[in-house]
């Protein structure tokens, strides 16, 4: 599996002969983490002997820290594409900082800092949206067109030197996919399609870019953001504290799936009889238009590293978007989309899915929680996966090749 995490970081030199720049791409590895070499080595072992990664992963500031710098410094998920309508702006907080996303008239998406050139005031309020006419500071009232450039800034029309092109706000890449943005916040990230892979195949039947949102929840976890992936990733945990699930979707079964891609993932299977995973097996849809007999019947699993969990149903779409705000603490923001023409129907409820995955969810997290409480303990060490496990095993190793700062294979 290719990475970005563990990707080469371009330099450039260039040499000037005859009035033609010539450029040279050197290599510029990413530091290791600030993390004992000799214990993360164990999460590489061939699956049976790897370990889970070191405790220091998940309970210290200058690891959260190397992360948001070499994990979280590419292609990241900000949320759902219909949040930014015709008009409109949105921001979304990273963790560190925020992202600007504004959609003109046209429908051309882009992306910003979300700090003023002036004096940095945030233009928008983190998790807030509107629609306008222009991007404005509420600071001093610097104005902005949605395509970043500067419109207006008070009392400096007559100052010598002030050149409004000077101060266009900072743009980042964006792509829009299947319904879903990212951002690219430092530009690291490298080719968005190497980053997504053979997942673009597995998730283009499920027509994400047409299905709307009805229902979204935002939870405050107290755990570390790679307990709630690696908890995502296995069903080990299912029949002890998942009843629920268990009765519509056997733990045991299905498969997980490594490809090209940034991604991990697998699949698992409906009971017979259920047609979805809800409390009583029931959908309150329709089944999405393109999904072939074997989709139908199984539910996908999917983590879009390093924030973005997709979990895709037969008639339904949940999507967890995960913000690290500190090394015990990650906000995830839970939502739920269905075919238009479902969602837009009359007597539509979509609490069938809603209420179990809310019930499931808080189940995972009061387990999340309890993971990161006992990994303080100071003799707590690394543990063996279990048969089941290969899923968590393929996201640790992916962390792990980049807490090395291994090069990866992608073109520069």
């Amino acid at each position: 599996m290719a990475s970005t995490c563990s990707r080469v970081r371009p330099s450039i030199e260039r040499s000037f002969k005859e009035g033609v720049v010539a450029v040279t791409v050197t290599a510029a590895k990413v530091p290791p983490a600030p993390l004992d070499p000799t214990e993360v080595a164990l999460a590489l072992r061939p699956f049976g002997e790897a370990r889970m990664l070191p405790r220091a992963a998940y309970l210290e500031d200058v690891v959260l820290a190397w992360e948001r710098d070499h994990l979280f410094d590419g292609w990241v998920c900000v949320g759902r594409a219909e949040d930014v309508p015709l008009g409109g702006l949105a921001a979304e907080s990273l963790g560190g900082y925020g992202v600007l996303l504004t959609r003109d008239r046209d429908g051309e998406l882009r992306a910003f800092e979300n700090a003023c050139r002036h004096r940095g005031h945030e233009l928008l309020p983190c998790g807030g949206s509107a629609t306008a006419k222009a991007i404005v500071c509420p600071y001093h009232a610097w104005s902005y067109r949605f395509d970043g450039t500067l419109r207006g800034a008070p009392g400096f029309k007559r100052v010598p030197g002030f050149d409004p092109a000077d101060f266009s706000l900072r743009s980042l890449d964006v792509r829009e996919w299947h319904g879903w943005v990212f951002v690219d916040r430092a530009g690291g990230g490298g080719s968005f399609e190497e980053h997504i892979g053979a997942l673009e195949s597995i998730v283009a039947p499920y027509d994400g870019e047409a299905l709307v949102t009805p229902a979204v929840h935002e939870y405050d976890v107290a755990a570390n953001w790679k307990v709630l992936i690696e908890n995502f990733q296995e069903c080990y945990h299912c029949p002890m504290i998942h009843p629920e699930l268990c009765r519509v979707s056997p733990p045991e079964s299905g498969d997980n799936i490594e490809q090209d891609g940034d991604w991990v993932g697998g699949w698992m299977d409906l009971r017979t009889g259920a047609e979805t995973m809800s409390l009583d097996g029931r959908s309150g849809g329709t089944a999405i238009a393109r999904l072939d007999d074997h989709e139908r019947r199984t539910v996908m699993y999917v983590a879009v590293l390093p924030n973005l969990l997709l979990s895709l149903h037969p008639d339904y779409v949940m999507t967890h978007v995960l913000t690290p705000l500190a090394p015990d603490r990650t906000r995830v923001r839970c939502s739920w989309a269905f075919p238009r023409e479902v969602a837009e129907g009359a007597g539509f409820d979509p609490a069938y899915a809603v209420d179990f995955w809310d019930l499931t969810n808080r189940q995972d997290w009061a387990a999340c929680e309890s993971v990161q409480r006992g990994m303080r303990a100071p003799g707590y060490e690394p543990g063996p996966m279990a048969p089941n496990e290969d899923g968590v095993h393929h996201f640790v190793r992916f962390v792990a090749e980049a807490y090395l700062g291994r090069e990866g294979e992608r073109a520069v």
